[in-house]
């Protein structure tokens, strides 16, 4: 797929891999949508992706909120008729052992990561079938494959993920939709000083292994790539993570004596 004047929706999209994305489709010539909490961050990413206001749309959205989300969908269609291509990307992590962590913190990793994506995809959907031809991508994890430590209800989210978006994809065939799942490991962004603690407020620091983690422009070529190809699933990562999808696999009781001890931060 060419993503040239595509309409590619983006949530997420005033930081991280979001805008990330949201740069790499500008330089496809994409038309975009972008999505998130945050006006003046996207106004920021609209400017330095060389965007204007006839190749761009910036249009709020609070996946939390996630009944309100069906609401920004005729927006979005306003604009130019049509969407192409949703790439489901808002999220928040987590680091904070699982009894530290209070359930309303899994409450709002769940709502955004999983509920609010789950939302948007199917308030969209009846558009994309009557058209016989979408794709609907997710920024998963690698955390939802492999469960680790500091990341329980992260992990929870992101597996709930794969488990709504596998069933989606045999269902959306039928009605000519793609559906493609994309897991990314330790990626250079600001993930983990945005992402929650079990007290509810943020981290506050960069993790080692964030830090260390690949280029977020790379990570959002071979995302667009991947959709580009029309896969089903890809994962994004360093080797030890890509080894632990593997050991997830082939030999989970292998995996689970070595994440015991994990370094996960």
């Amino acid at each position: 797929m060419d993503f040239k004047n595509k309409v590619v929706w983006v949530t997420g999209a005033s930081s991280g891999i979001g805008e990330a994305l949201v740069k790499q489709l500008a330089k496809r010539e994409a038309l975009i949508v972008l999505s998130s909490r945050n006006k003046k961050e996207l106004e920021r990413v609209k400017v330095e992706a060389g965007l204007n206001d006839s190749n761009s749309y910036i249009l709020p959205l609070d996946l939390e909120d996630y009944h309100q989300v069906p609401k920004s969908v005729p927006l979005a269609l306003k604009k130019w008729g049509r969407v192409d291509v949703l790439i489901n990307n808002g999220g928040v992590s987590q680091r904070d052992l699982a009894e530290n962590s209070k359930i309303e913190v899994t409450e709002k990793l769940m709502n955004i990561n999983f509920f609010g994506t789950v939302a948007l995809t199917m308030a969209l959907y009846p558009h994309f079938k009557s058209r016989k031809s979408g794709v609907v991508a997710v920024v998963s994890s690698v955390a939802g494959k492999v469960g680790t430590r500091m990341r329980s209800s992260y992990c929870a989210s992101k597996h709930a993920l794969h488990g709504y978006f596998d069933s989606l994809r045999a269902e959306a065939y039928h009605d000519g939709i793609q559906v493609t799942l994309m897991c990314p490991g330790f990626i250079k962004t600001k993930i983990s000083i945005n992402a929650l603690l079990g007290s509810g407020k943020s981290q506050g620091s960069m993790d080692d292994a964030q830090a260390n983690g690949l280029d977020v422009d790379i990570t959002a070529k071979k995302m667009l790539d991947a959709i580009a190809a029309g896969k089903d699933e890809v994962i994004i990562s360093g080797i030890k993570e890509r080894f632990a999808a593997f050991l997830k696999r082939f030999a989970p009781a292998l995996l689970s004596r070595l994440l015991r001890n994990a370094k996960v931060t």
